[in-house]
């Protein structure tokens, strides 16, 4: 008993038809019909009724063509199987990062990835979070690591890894620099420098200040933090950080109210058709459940 001929067979059955069938299997009709007369001689019974205008089963041919479906099936699910391993082997994933932004924790789970996974490539691009989303919708990214404030979109599915408060970061001879937590309210007028717009901790210090009844005033942007400690330690004005920033000049902790920005994994709810980017996406959720911090 061969594959080929339980195929012909299922497909004559469902077709009710030599014609149709050896059309829809791409073989001429004679090799078709030899192909199941074998099949029925090798089983010893009629698996077909030939006398009438349309092909039927027969009693035997009714009990026979559902485990000639499932022995197709399980085929066509181990070809599959191979494919995605093969997939495994010789994939390739795209990630996004939020740009200027070195989280371990991104490092550690692409590293533990590649250890599982050596033969898929892995390529890491930097961008603000508002593109860094519209690329992951787009299917150009396979997960993204964003910084947000508010509410997340409702089309992608997240899960927040850090949270944190922001500060302002002043140099030493700021008039300031000394004067230890300030309110939001003394940020008005006050020359600012702060990430872009696109960016959580930008997204973040907008809705507070637009909250306090202000706009805050920019005076510069860089796309990564570093930039903005080096120009506010330079005293071009007071940056605006995370509170992790590390190696800064002198931090203002920001009170009344405080501000607050997430870093959050971000990937397509629908499951992706790159077996690469399936099994990244489940090691990411393997991290902790959706929508909760990360410790």
């Amino acid at each position: 008993m061969e594959l080929h001929q339980l195929e012909y067979f299922v497909a004559v059955a469902e077709e009710a038809s030599f014609t149709r069938a050896a059309g829809r299997v791409h073989v001429a009709q004679p090799g078709v019909s030899a192909q199941v007369r074998r099949l029925e001689s090798e089983l010893g019974q009629q698996l077909l009724d030939r006398s009438g205008r349309s092909v039927r089963l027969t009693e035997v041919g009714s009990a026979v063509l559902p485990f000639a479906r499932a022995a197709l099936d399980a085929v066509a699910n181990a070809r599959l199987a191979v494919d995605e391993l093969a997939g495994l082997v010789r994939g390739q994933v795209t990630v996004g990062m939020v740009s200027g932004c070195a989280l371990p924790i991104l490092a550690e789970l692409l590293a533990g990835f590649h250890d599982r996974y050596p033969g898929v490539a892995i390529t890491l691009v930097e961008d603000n979070s508002d593109r860094l989303v519209e690329r992951l919708r787009d299917g150009q990214l396979d997960l993204v690591l964003i910084g947000w404030a508010g509410q997340t979109p409702p089309d992608i599915e997240t899960m927040v890894i850090v949270e944190e408060e922001l500060v302002a970061a002043a140099a030493p001879g700021h008039p300031l620099a000394d004067a230890g937590p300030i309110a939001l309210g003394a940020l008005r007028d006050l020359p600012l420098v702060c990430l872009p717009r696109g960016t959580g901790v930008r997204a973040a210090l907008d809705a507070a200040c637009a909250e306090a009844g202000f706009t805050p005033r920019i005076v510069f942007e860089a796309s990564a933090l570093p930039m903005v400690v080096q120009l506010a330690a330079r005293g071009l004005g007071l940056a605006i950080v995370p509170a992790s920033i590390p190696n800064g000049p002198m931090i203002l902790p920001i009170t009344d109210p405080p501000i607050r920005s997430r870093l959050e994994l971000a990937w397509n709810p629908a499951p992706s058709a790159n077996p690469a980017a399936r099994a990244l996406i489940e090691q990411a959720r393997a991290l902790g459940p959706p929508g909760r911090p990360v410790s």
